[in-house]
């Protein structure tokens, strides 16, 4: 049974719609130096697919649950398996409404996390750091020097 639509962006989605979320493990750079933090992140079908075929990632566990559980209205709630240290991502809404589409579309993927349960047994790795708060910069010898023949019709 579905529940009435209580987003406003998303009216094809309800209540009771598929969603999986997940504890990542990012960093925070701040006067020189990092710190860890766990953030609470929606995740599309497509990366959860990936991430149970063992490629390496910053997420501790995965929620299989609904949009309703973790969504009211535009309003992120904690579900009661996430550590209490852990944030929301920016823009978890906008977000998670983006994740449940695409479970929608590959309702099969919602079998790797059925909804209700909890799997941690992923190839966890911080190899590659998830830095929230990196900056670009942009140096003059970062620009790629090109043949000066590349823009001249021979």
């Amino acid at each position: 049974m579905t529940t009435a639509t209580v987003y406003p962006n998303a009216p094809d989605l309800c209540t009771d719609d598929y969603i999986a979320v997940g504890v990542a493990t990012c960093f925070i750079k701040e006067e020189g130096e990092v710190f860890e933090v766990p953030v609470i992140e929606a995740i599309p079908s497509a990366a959860l697919e990936a991430i149970v075929k063992g490629i390496p990632t910053s997420y501790l566990m995965i929620c299989g649950t609904t949009l309703g559980a973790v969504l009211d209205g535009e309003t992120p709630k904690m579900l009661p398996e996430f550590p209490t240290s852990a944030q929301f991502s920016e823009e978890f809404g906008f977000r998670a409404i983006a994740a449940a589409r695409t479970y929608k579309i590959r309702p099969q993927a919602q079998l790797h996390i059925p909804l209700g349960t909890v799997r941690n047994d992923f190839t966890y790795s911080l190899e590659r750091k998830r830095v929230l708060n990196s900056e670009r910069v942009i140096r003059t010898e970062d620009n790629v020097k090109q043949h000066e023949h590349t823009h001249k019709v021979l």
